[in-house]
């Protein structure tokens, strides 16, 4: 959750959205509310947090599922927070 979202790998394993669900790419962005996410052919799709639940690969090849009503926060501020709650 303090780790440096934009630059890994993410597959949305589940969404309230049924279209978002199994997309998947490299964060290329991310602001308070969303994630964008670039797929394999160029196209970049914005994720609301909120809705939808994201597996992250982290560079030593751990994946990681975070549900995104936890990561709903500016990044610079997430960086800086501490989870208590989800420990």
């Amino acid at each position: 959750m303090r780790h440096e979202l934009v630059g890994l790998e993410v597959e949305i394993t589940h969404s309230l959205h049924g279209d978002l669900k199994g997309i998947h790419g490299r964060v290329v962005d991310e602001t308070k509310n969303t994630i964008t996410i670039e797929d394999g052919e160029g196209y970049e799709k914005i994720i609301p947090k909120g809705s939808a639940t994201f597996e992250f690969t982290l560079p030593n090849g751990v994946t990681i599922e975070l549900k995104g009503e936890i990561i709903v926060s500016r990044p610079e501020d997430r960086i800086k927070k501490r989870f208590r709650k989800y420990w």
